[in-house]
């Protein structure tokens, strides 16, 4: 009943599953067994995934073995709730329980992590920033789904995705090759040493893609260094992640299902498109057993970062340039208080000084009137330096068979900006643009403030030893990202801006039996204040959009040789707010880029105790790519298919045909009112061969 009337749709197949969990009785015994899974992302220190009081799937590292992804898409797709769509080399546009996010601070929504620091401090987010972790060679990837935690604050609206590196400190090593079409090759090394109390390591990658379209091509490198020391009551890890991305960028191929055509496909509308973009990270975590109800944690880290793209989609095609440079800290007290109750404290604070400069070299081409507002030499060139701090405080009380989570968050968030051009919408020099000003407008110097609260309330419930339920009630937020707030344009000289806000209601289901395992999840959120660019290309937030959906993921032997994953999710993502576009009040209408139903479906044949073949299908629904729902995409289903085989402890050959059908279809559609519709083409039938070498 309640699936007819939430679902209305032949897609309800995915999630009818649900109730068979129950009378699978061929396989499931009278004695069962809960797995246990730890994670690091959900509370920072080791805590069990199914006790927890909301959702972290886990991207594990057989499973990143297997793949063996060229983009962090791939292994995302395997998350239910998870909708990345991939643009051009590593670039993407993210989504986790939620449209896909893309505009100015887009990248707000979900919070980017690698080790649990933030890639990116909390106002100067890229909507790319996943391509500074080094998921090719990571441990395992986690994604905390929804704002249920009171550890994370601003951009972790809709969730956090971790990538974990892994600890290289011990005394072994490996070396690895992976082989592609179209040119793609990957090196692979890690190696450590372990002296006892102490080790240290090294986990490194070069990649280099010339590509499918042309004049396109990715060139890579990454690297993580790794320290350990173990004290009698302590430890203290240290970790160096450095990337450097060169990347020859393809951008939209336009007109209406233009990626069915081959040649169109493999083309180019923009080959003078780059990015280059180089990160630097640093941290230490220092956990300390205070005493057997004592444990604390403390994590100082330093950022640098800089990125330069030639921004295609614009008129004009002008540069940007952006680089920030940053210290933080994350703290944590754990406190036993008594065998039921435990309290969490903790500070997180960061300073950080940004900078953004956007300027163009040749003149507009297009029309009169783009040629005079878009004018050659500098748009904007400012400076800005943002200062956060934020307290937080969980309460856990285990009474019997229940466990309830109260916690709340406070952030506070100030930035100090600097314009170091004319403020208006002048040229460069202070001379006018004709038809009534310049496109891009500069506010003055000047400062912004914003001050958070995120309430969380979790409960869980253990029914029986393989039956676990949760419920949760949160509220998440993102403040507005510098680039909402300083990079106007046309006649807005200051942007009034309030912090986007979303409260979440959850309950799941969560269980293991003898052959199976499986999480069922119900969410619903109500988001206000969300920023976008109005029809006067003014950015406001007076925004508002509902969110609802179902999850499925489970993992099912049916046989002994053979298991079926599933990671499945139906969702509903709309306006509700009035807002007039072509005529159209888009009110109740589907946010663009939401597809309903995303599934993917891996069955898998253990061949021997070493060697696997998995058959994957990936299915993408129809979804509109305008905010008045007239245009569409029409979807896709996509085959691929991956073997591993372990010849001995030291050598793994894998294997993997993506796109096994050779269907046409698109990474990503979408529509404008000047473009038309436009797309990412996905690849034709692709191979990757990888050989690894341990020691």
């Amino acid at each position: 009943m309640f699936c007819s009337k939430f679902i209305k749709s032949s897609n309800c197949i995915y999630l009818a599953l649900a109730p068979l969990f129950f009378s699978i009785s061929t396989y499931a015994q009278q004695s069962t067994h809960s797995i246990e899974r730890i994670t690091t992302t959900a509370q920072r220190v080791a805590s069990n995934v199914s006790d927890l009081p909301y959702v972290v799937s886990t991207v594990d590292e057989k499973t990143l073995e297997l793949l063996s992804s060229t983009h962090i898409e791939e292994a995302l797709s395997l998350v239910a709730g998870a909708g990345v769509q991939r643009g051009n080399g590593q670039e993407y546009l993210p989504a986790l329980r939620s449209p896909v996010l893309s505009g100015a601070g887009a990248c707000g929504g979900i919070l980017a992590a690698e080790d649990g620091i933030p890639l990116r401090a909390a106002g100067f987010c890229n909507i790319n920033e996943l391509f500074e972790a080094h998921s090719e060679m990571a441990q395992s990837i986690e994604v905390l789904k929804g704002p249920g935690s009171a550890f994370y604050g601003s951009n972790a609206v809709h969730g956090v995705i971790n990538v974990i590196t892994p600890d290289t400190s011990t005394d072994a090593g490996q070396f690895g090759v992976d082989y592609g079409s179209y040119g793609y090759n990957r090196y692979k090394f890690r190696q450590g040493f372990d002296f006892g109390e102490s080790g240290i390591g090294v986990n490194a990658s070069v990649t280099r893609d010339s590509g499918y379209r042309v004049e396109e091509s990715v060139d890579q490198e990454k690297v993580n260094l790794r320290h350990r020391f173990d004290g009698k009551s302590y430890s203290l890890t240290s970790g160096l992640t450095y990337t450097d991305l060169a990347q020859e960028t393809a951008g939209y191929i336009s007109g209406f299902e233009s990626y069915k055509n081959a040649t169109l496909a493999q083309g180019n509308e923009n080959p003078e498109a780059f990015r280059n973009a180089s990160s630097f990270r640093l941290w230490s975590n220092l956990l300390w057993n205070l005493s057997e109800h004592n444990v604390f944690s403390i994590t100082p880290y330093i950022r640098d970062q800089d990125m330069t793209f030639l921004m295609h989609f614009l008129p004009g095609t002008p540069i940007e340039e952006n680089d920030q440079q940053g210290i933080g800290v994350q703290s944590l007290w754990k406190h036993s208080a008594s065998d039921s109750a435990t309290v969490n404290v903790g500070l997180d604070a960061e300073y950080t000084e940004g900078g953004l400069r956007q300027y163009q070299n040749s003149q507009t081409e297009g029309s009169a009137f783009l040629a005079e507002t878009v004018p050659i030499g500098k748009h904007y060139d400012y400076n800005v330096d943002v200062t956060l701090y934020a307290p937080f405080i969980v309460f856990e009380w285990q009474l019997n068979r229940w466990l309830i989570s109260l916690g709340m968050r406070y952030e506070y968030m100030h930035y100090n900006y600097s314009n170091n051009m004319l403020s208006g919408r002048s040229k460069e020099d202070g001379t006018a643009c004709g038809f009534g000003g310049c496109r891009y407008s500069r506010p003055p110097s000047g400062e912004n403030s914003y001050s958070n609260t995120s309430p969380k309330l979790g409960i869980f419930y253990q029914y029986s030893d393989q039956t676990q339920l949760y419920a949760n009630i949160s509220r998440g937020y993102r403040a507005p990202q510098a680039t909402e707030l300083y990079r106007l344009q046309r006649e807005q000289e200051i942007a009034d801006l309030n912090s986007e806000t979303v409260t979440n209601v959850e309950i799941g289901l969560k269980g293991q039996l003898e052959y199976l395992e499986y999480v069922l999840s119900i969410y619903h959120m109500d988001k206000n204040n969300f920023i976008f660019r109005d029809s006067d290309f003014f950015n406001v937030n007076d925004g508002e959009s509902e969110h609802r959906g179902i999850e499925l993921e489970l993992h099912y032997q049916f046989a002994k040789h053979w298991d079926l994953k599933v990671a499945a999710s139906y969702a509903k993502h709309t306006y509700s707010y009035n807002q007039i576009l072509n005529d159209i009040n888009i009110n109740g209408n589907f946010i663009d880029s939401a597809p309903k139903t995303i599934a993917n479906t891996r069955l898998g044949w253990d061949i021997s105790a070493d060697s696997r073949i998995e058959l994957q299908w990936q299915h993408v629904a129809a979804y509109f790519t305008d905010p008045e729902n007239i245009h569409r995409y029409e979807g896709h289903n996509i085959l691929s298919l991956s073997g591993i085989m372990h010849f001995s402890e030291a050598i793994v050959l894998s294997a993997r045909i993506n796109n096994l059908t050779d269907s046409n279809y698109a990474e990503r559609a979408d529509y404008t009112e000047f473009g038309g519709d436009r797309y990412f083409p996905g690849r034709p039938r692709n191979m990757m061969l990888s050989m690894t070498y341990k020691w």
